[in-house]
């Protein structure tokens, strides 16, 4: 395949809350683009975009997917993203990448919770914008509403190149403002066709008024506009255009299209404003890298003859190898290229290239700036590392990755199983930055932490069908502490004859109950005249450190405590290190349990980040779960809470918390210290 110009690309995503369309949209736009010969439909589990077995079957998109297609003279690499809140770092490195997007809304829906998630993190990468108010078709459809939900919850200036015709079921095409045409797209041929007629005249008033309107907005950006618009002269569609796409890749405007993907009406007037409105990557400006060894800034244009660099955003176990993502900023790749990996200081080999359509890949020689790519046979790049050509050493910044906030325990179920599991998680992790595994110490538990119930349900499926291994799963185990509650003093003697040999030991100790979080300390206290050998005060110091570790009546450690050996009578032919030992561990047991134990439960320090409109009801979620609101603070519409909150009440508040504030609250929460357990625990466990 010709390799196209850089002026003729684009690199665009589609991004949208989960069931606006997106899937949809991206499959019309492979057919009308030649790529695909018949529509494949995501209510039936047929969309080329959604290849993946737990895809087709939920009838979501979980992963983002790549692939290719032409329109006009433009060569779109595209990139349809998940809606699903829990897959979001699907979209941080789609967008951490592209050039453009398309935004997508339901015209029944509006903006939902996920469309303001995208929305914000394609401000964030300043991303020029698109939007296409879908599913007009649908009863309730309303575009003036949703176009105001637009503009005040994104603080977007929005500006509508088009008017409906018809509404609801009876919308048959759309006004083309530009052109000043009524388009029309025939069902015989599912939409291929558009035709393109006058506009009717009970819709002229409307069309000039709304033009009107165009005209003004595209004057802010060329002054011969306005000009020709306040001296009555006619403006052309072409000239207009270049004001749009001048005031779209500032991020200042953002053109709106209309129509219905799934009733085949109105793609390819989107599929135009790609080519029109959207950057190439010779429109943005130079993108800013620093050389490790020199720590100097460099700026990147974008040029197949400059050094190589390139940004790996995606990483994909592919039948145990890894297939990486690379968006290529400046020069040329080859196959069998040796790179520097900057990010992990290491070097690489890109054995084969290939342009990704879904999981189907078409084999590349070369690929250059502007290029998006996977590569086979970089063995350590993982999600947001810098390749390079070694001479030429550059990095570039990574991406945010949100922290993950839910955790679910899981073990093998069979032998076989529990040989498999640490290589199969260890390439789920390659994959996703926002997965992470660990194991408790203290439990013993393999603990899988992620972004929401629904992201650890697919890891745990993906297990069982791509990696063969079978795992049971369960609530994570929360690790409470027992201390006391009283100071508590106890002497104990240990006689006892093994092998013909008295092993005996004498040790006198006081258990003092000390303020929370000063953890355990074992303090000797002995008389002057005491005389106690190394190896036998080094047995009492072991054995009592152990005999707080495993605790006096529910097996969980103790703390917050102070152990003091008062005295320790040496007994010439008696005293041995075993019998000191045994002393020490009954002694430390028995006095604990005359101490009034009591269970202590670890606390968490939560940050909640919510719309201040769900203030009640997530204040309202905190005090059912014991929680202790610390701090309030405002900033414009957003709300953050700071809380202790107990771990044993934090499991699925993830979910909780979505439901509370449709989807925008968001949490961060770490170990801040235990506290005494309420009385229900402290009975459940006999205390």
């Amino acid at each position: 395949m010709d390799q196209p110009s850089l002026q003729s690309i684009r690199n665009i995503g589609i991004i949208s809350h989960i069931d606006a369309g997106k899937t949809t949209v991206s499959e019309r736009i492979l057919f009308y683009s030649g790529e695909t010969h018949k529509m494949g439909e995501v209510h039936e589990g047929l969309a080329v975009m959604d290849w993946m077995p737990q895809e087709q079957e939920r009838g979501i998109t979980i992963t983002a997917t790549a692939t290719s297609c032409r329109w006009r003279e433009c060569w779109i690499n595209l990139i349809d993203t998940p809606g699903h809140i829990d897959f979001t770092i699907e979209v941080e490195r789609a967008l951490r990448v592209l050039d453009g997007a398309v935004a997508i809304f339901s015209a029944v829906e509006g903006v939902q919770p996920q469309s303001e998630s995208v929305w914000r993190q394609a401000d964030r990468y300043r991303v020029p914008r698109i939007c296409f108010i879908n599913k007009l078709d649908r009863v309730g459809a309303d575009y003036r509403a949703v176009l105001g939900q637009m503009g005040k919850r994104l603080n977007a200036r929005l500006l509508l190149l088009q008017l409906p015709v018809g509404n609801e079921t009876g919308f048959r095409g759309v006004i083309d403002l530009l052109s000043q045409e009524l388009l029309s797209f025939t069902d015989a041929d599912q939409g291929k066709t558009v035709l393109r007629e006058p506009i009717p005249s009970d819709l002229a008033e409307e069309s000039r008024a709304a033009r009107d309107e165009l005209v003004e907005a595209a004057a802010d950006f060329d002054d011969t506009i306005l000009a020709d618009y306040l001296a009555g002269a006619q403006v052309t569609a072409e000239r207009l255009k270049g004001a749009v796409r001048r005031g779209t890749l500032e991020c200042r405007l953002f053109p709106v299209f209309l129509g219905s993907a799934l009733r085949n009406k109105g793609v390819q007037s989107l599929l135009d404003g790609v080519a029109d409105y959207l950057p190439s990557p010779l429109d943005l400006p130079p993108v800013p890298a620093h050389r490790p060894t020199a720590g100097e800034r460099e700026l990147l244009a974008c040029d197949p003859q400059a050094p190589f660099c390139a940004l790996a955003f995606k990483v994909l176990a592919d039948e145990g190898r890894k297939l990486t993502w690379l968006r290529i900023y400046s020069g040329t790749l080859k196959a069998g290229m040796a790179l520097f990996n900057s990010s992990q200081g290491c070097f690489e080999k890109a054995a084969r290239l290939f342009r990704m359509h879904a999981h189907k890949r078409e084999q590349l020689e070369t690929a250059r700036a502007g290029d998006i790519v996977a590569v086979t046979g970089l063995k350590a790049a993982l999600t947001g590392d810098t390749l390079c050509t070694p001479d030429h050493q550059l990095a570039l910044e990574g991406l945010t990755v949100p922290e993950p906030v839910v955790s679910l325990a899981v073990e093998p179920r069979g032998t076989e199983d529990k040989e498999k599991l640490p290589p199969a998680l260890e390439k789920l992790q390659w994959e996703d930055p926002t997965f992470r595994v660990h194991e408790d110490a203290e439990t013993g538990q393999t603990i899988l932490t992620g972004m929401g119930e629904l992201h650890l349900e697919i890891v745990t499926d993906r297990l069982e069908r791509e990696f063969g291994v079978g795992v049971k799963t369960g609530r994570p185990q929360v690790v409470y502490r027992e201390t006391l509650t009283r100071m508590v003093e106890r002497r104990e003697v240990f006689r006892r004859e093994f092998e013909g040999k008295v092993q005996g030991g004498e040790v006198l100790l006081r258990l003092t109950p000390l303020a929370r979080g000063e953890g355990v300390r074992v303090v000797f206290s002995l008389p002057p005249e005491a005389v106690v050998a190394k190896e036998l005060r080094s047995a009492l110091m072991d054995s009592l450190t152990q005999g707080c570790a495993a605790g006096c009546l529910t097996g969980y450690p103790l703390t917050d405590l102070e152990v003091r050996v008062l005295e320790a009578p040496v007994e010439p032919g008696v005293t041995t290190e075993q019998g000191m030992r045994a002393a020490a561990q009954r002694g430390l047991v028995m006095s604990a349990r005359e101490g009034g134990p009591a269970l202590l439960e670890p606390v968490m320090a939560l940050e909640i980040v919510f719309p201040l409109d769900c203030s009640g009801r997530v204040l309202g979620s905190l005090q059912q779960k014991r929680g202790r609101v610390e701090g309030l603070q405002t900033h414009g519409e957003i709300e953050t809470v700071r809380a202790l909150v107990p771990l044993a009440e934090m499991f699925g508040y993830m979910t909780e918390l979505r439901s509370a504030t449709r989807g925008r609250g968001t949490f961060t929460m770490e170990f801040a210290r235990f506290e005494p357990a309420p009385a229900d625990v402290q009975r459940r466990f006999g205390l």
